[in-house]
């Protein structure tokens, strides 16, 4: 991955995957100083909590410098070109993290810099929090291959990259959502590909209480995402049994966790009690978005060799 882009999770292999899992784990608690002298620009159009810290306390914990350019201050596309803001800023720093309403300009960005582009959000992606799911998933259940996984709800950014993340490490994944709003077919058929190598079983329903039956973890994300606001009542109606509650936890396995990405609406997609239950993991998510970033910055800027040598 040196030097290379991520802007979506078919940019890593299963290997990929284990050794930044490997490394995530190695380095957390320890502080280090593998990427003193470089500098991450984080180019923001949406706003954000998690990302936005998560990102800038990794480069910082791992002795970088990091830049963060708000929506207004860049403009992209609208102040200025895509491609000119690609160029301008790989004079400057060593790596861009970009967050953008549409994949599109990721691709232009990724395109014309030279230096690595990171996708920290796109309507068609978000690799960063699959990688960090899988973090918690090894973690909690000490393996990810055999696992069962049911995400209930939209085949939004975060389930796209969950659903190839789980193909390239032998999760079995199951996706329950409403006739249409299902994962691209695309992104389905290359998760189905990837499933041949790693074994895992990759389906896709319209019935909820049919993907978490026996589930091992049950994952879901808001119905409305940034961007969607004017469909946020149709949504309500059209997902109003997709809810994560109690009636439907119960069909998992006892030990079943619950995980969702964060920010959470309460009483939509899943109850409070259960968030709030001994079997959410939801904040080990969030807290390990810093850690798998910081395996990642260390890797694709080129130390997460020297990481495993001296600390492994």
């Amino acid at each position: 991955m040196q030097g290379k882009d991520l802007l979506s999770v078919s940019d890593l292999s299963s290997d990929d995957i284990q050794s930044l899992i490997k490394s995530a784990v190695d380095m957390k608690n320890k502080r280090l100083t593998l990427l003193c002298g470089n500098t991450m620009a984080l180019v923001f159009e949406k706003s954000s909590l998690r990302t936005r810290v998560s990102f800038e306390l990794a480069m910082r914990q791992l002795g970088g410098d990091c830049i963060y350019l708000s929506p207004g201050e860049v403009g992209l596309g609208k102040r200025e070109p895509v491609s000119d803001v690609a160029r301008v800023l790989s004079r400057y720093v060593g790596l861009i993290v970009a967050r953008t309403y549409s994949h599109r300009t990721l691709d232009i960005m990724a395109s014309y810099a030279s230096i690595p582009v990171i996708n920290a959000l796109s309507d068609l992606e978000h690799p960063c929090q699959a990688l960090a799911d899988l973090l918690t998933i090894y973690e909690k259940k000490g393996q990810l291959s055999g696992t069962a996984l049911a995400f209930i709800g939209d085949g939004n950014n975060v389930s796209q990259s969950l659903m190839l993340a789980a193909a390239l490490t032998g999760i079995n994944f199951r996706i329950a959502s409403p006739r249409g709003y299902e994962v691209k077919e695309d992104i389905l058929y290359q998760a189905q590909a990837y499933s041949l190598d790693s074994g895992s079983e990759i389906v896709c329903t319209h019935e909820p209480r049919q993907a978490v039956t026996g589930a091992d973890i049950i994952y879901t994300d808001v119905w409305t995402s940034m961007g969607q606001e004017d469909e946020a009542e149709l949504r309500r109606e059209v997902f109003s049994e997709y809810q994560v509650n109690a009636e439907m936890i119960a069909l998992a396995n006892k030990d079943a966790l619950i995980m969702h990405p964060l920010p959470a609406h309460r009483g939509e997609e899943v109850t409070e009690n259960i968030i709030e239950s001994e079997r959410s993991v939801v904040f080990d998510q969030a807290e390990n978005r810093l850690h798998i970033q910081k395996a990642l910055l260390a890797m694709m800027l080129g130390e997460s060799k020297m990481f495993l040598t001296n600390h492994g």
